[in-house]
């Protein structure tokens, strides 16, 4: 089967999986601790139920939402995602950048990715955003927003559920590093996937592409880890100073911490528990929604991520007061699995599924869903 005949996402999963070595496909799969989390992200979306009217007019279906400032033709973002070109060594980035652009898809790109800012916004001229870590070294962060900004980059996205890595043990037991590191772990496992690993070494190591000059890569290796576990809510004042276009912040699970955002002049609560790869046994992303939703109460826009897999998820979270959802796993198991056109089958099965959902539940646009046609 290859990615034009994937039915679903557990399809591009499957084949992602023939794809990949385990250390990779781990990588991209795995979460922390037990996975508790990892699993209940998808699980309580399962657990609630749509409702639905009869007799309504289906026959125009608008999919359109608004979000960060920008117009979008459809409800979801493909989420910011560190290192791409170990999914798919070849163009990594740029693959997902070139299918985001076809569809008209919004397009995160991580502090992390493996090709430059401006090449992929070569690659998709169109809605953008910049996703930030926090890092103690403030200059380096002025000179890559000041990056973004001139290629185009209208949105800024600064993650705060990472003050440090989440134990994620698939990693150490499969000798997993990144870049990958050939050693007594990973040959076996490399060897049992030759297409991947010549692709991997013709193109070469996966690195983060916006720091590879001799002074960034010093400046890297001073981090000390590169995360800054000292932050506190001063550092989103700074930030502002530093970028005047439309700000989220990423990985908010409580309602007091988005008050606090939007008291600090942030523009988009992005809920996200990292995709169950940090704190394990916190409640899926779902499950915070609502009581979010309801603190913010219209001031900010809500991005959600976690666990999705289906339209209908899409349409559940949209209900419970998001206004957009982001996808990470999705896409990467069809980046892994056929680069560009499996990145672009993932957004055509997502965008298909929420608009047959819609047109199923008697919702002819996104406006005219609520919490009422979600049972559970």
């Amino acid at each position: 089967m290859g990615v034009s005949n994937a039915l679903n996402i557990n399809d591009l999963r499957m084949l992602a999986q023939k794809r990949l070595p385990r250390m990779v496909f781990d990588y991209i799969d795995g979460g922390a601790d037990d996975e508790h989390t990892l699993r209940n992200n998808t699980q309580r979306f399962r657990d609630r139920e749509l409702l639905w009217n009869v007799l309504v007019n289906v026959s125009e279906i608008d999919l359109s939402t608004r979000v960060m400032g920008l117009d979008l033709p459809l409800p979801f973002i493909l989420a910011p995602t560190a290192a791409q070109r170990l999914f798919h060594p070849h163009l990594g980035e740029l693959a997902t950048a070139r299918a985001a652009n076809r569809h008209g898809v919004a397009y995160g790109v991580s502090t992390l990715a493996t090709q430059t800012l401006e090449d992929i916004a070569e690659a998709h001229p169109g809605p953008k955003i910049f996703q930030l870590y926090v890092w103690k070294n403030r200059a380096l962060l002025e000179g890559i927003l000041e990056r973004a900004k001139a290629a185009g980059y209208t949105g800024l996205v600064l993650t705060v559920d990472l003050p440090v890595m989440g134990n994620r043990e698939r990693d150490p037991r499969n000798g997993f590093s990144v870049p990958v590191q050939l050693n007594t772990k990973t040959i076996p496992q490399a060897l049992t996937r030759p297409g991947y690993l010549i692709d991997l070494m013709r193109g070469g190591p996966a690195v983060p592409a916006n720091f590879n000059t001799a002074d960034n890569k010093d400046a890297l290796d001073r981090e000390n880890g590169r995360f800054d576990p000292s932050i506190s809510w001063e550092y989103l004042t700074w930030l502002r100073d530093q970028w005047d276009g439309p700000l989220g912040i990423k990985g908010l699970s409580r309602p007091d911490d988005a008050r606090r955002a939007l008291d600090a002049g942030v523009d988009t609560i992005w809920i996200s528990n990292h995709g169950g790869r940090q704190l394990d046994t916190c409640p899926a992303t779902i499950d915070t929604l609502g009581p979010i939703a309801d603190a913010i109460n219209g001031q900010a826009d809500i991005i959600l991520d976690g666990g999705i897999r289906r339209g209908t998820d899409i349409i559940k979270a949209l209900a419970l007061g998001a206004n957009a959802v982001a996808v990470g796993r999705a896409y990467l198991y069809g980046l892994a699995a056929g680069g560009e056109a499996g990145v672009s089958r993932a957004i055509e099965i997502l965008s298909a599924e929420t608009r047959r959902g819609m047109e199923l539940m008697g919702r002819r646009s996104l406006k005219e869903l609520s919490a009422e046609d979600v049972v559970g």
